[in-house]
């Protein structure tokens, strides 16, 4: 299994390579903006003629966003996450109808430089009463949005701004701390079926286990492709962009994050994503700031 990177080396120099076991071959691109600004055909042949491994002592993964790339998402995609939002909303229909909608709900969710990776903090709003992790198969697009690779991706949520009112839902979803994308990203091609992948999600709290959940991209009721299509609509990514495809596994009411709880996603072919969590921005900004 191969995955594309976005990597700091020893010398502290950001790079893009193709990371396949312990071998880190880099790539002929500065950065991943770069790369997306390829085709998929190009993106390939770029992997096929890697330079020499490098070696990893010291490599440090990022977020395999850079530039102007830009994280959206999907909403109310699976029938769970619509049953879900219908049981936290004071407005239940709105969900049920954009669920069945030819129009899909898509949001902004983070700019590049705001994304954590794996091992670093994800927050929960000091305003918020109920805030959850989503995990979410996520597709990296290229300027031309054909799917290059596909991510694993925490949507991190507050149930009770959203559910107060659906019209704060840019509250409820971008701040800072709210989006993780996983450090790895797994090539278009090497992944035969996107829409039969195995998801899991894990809160361990205190090294136990609060919250098991498992699903599969097999329920999603939209097609990527038709996702994509909505959002390259009068918009333009001349970076590209990430595009969440939506969540099936979502706690319950009670179930909801705490400061200290470790959120584990694994998704079937694509990779993981382990985050710790904090309350507050405070500490995400620290690690941002210290990129």
């Amino acid at each position: 299994m191969s995955h594309l990177v976005r990597f700091a080396d020893g010398a502290g120099d950001i790079r893009v390579g193709l990371l396949a076991g312990e071998q880190l071959r880099p790539l002929a691109v500065t950065s991943m903006s770069e790369l997306l600004r390829h085709s998929v055909a190009e993106i390939r042949e770029l992997t096929d003629t890697a330079g020499e491994p490098v070696a990893t002592a010291g490599v440090r993964l990022l977020p395999p966003l850079d530039g102007r790339m830009e994280v959206w998402a999907a909403g109310v995609t699976y029938l769970r996450s619509e049953e879900a939002r219908r049981e936290e909303s004071a407005d239940e229909d709105v969900y049920a109808r954009v669920y069945r909608a030819q129009r899909p709900e898509l949001f902004f969710k983070s700019a590049a430089w705001r994304v954590v990776t794996d091992g670093e903090p994800i927050a929960i709003r000091a305003d918020s009463a109920n805030n959850v992790p989503e995990p979410e198969l996520g597709l990296l697009l290229t300027s031309a949005g054909e799917i290059a690779g596909y991510v694993v991706v925490d949507d991190v949520s507050s149930r009770s701004i959203e559910g107060e009112n659906p019209l704060y839902l840019p509250q409820a979803k971008i701040y800072t701390g709210s989006c993780a994308v996983s450090a790895r990203v797994r090539p278009a091609w090497e992944v035969p079926d996107p829409l039969s992948l195995d998801l899991r999600m894990r809160i361990l709290r205190d090294d136990h286990e609060v919250f098991d959940g498992e699903s599969s991209t097999a329920q999603l009721n939209r097609k990527p492709a038709g996702l994509v299509e909505y959002l390259w609509r009068d918009n333009d990514f001349p970076d590209g962009a990430v595009l969440s495809t939506g969540t099936s596994v979502v706690p319950g009411l009670d179930q909801g994050l705490q400061p200290g709880d470790v959120v584990e996603i694994e998704i079937g072919e694509v990779g993981s994503l382990r985050t710790p969590v904090v309350l507050g921005a405070d500490e995400v900004r620290g690690v941002l700031a210290a990129r």
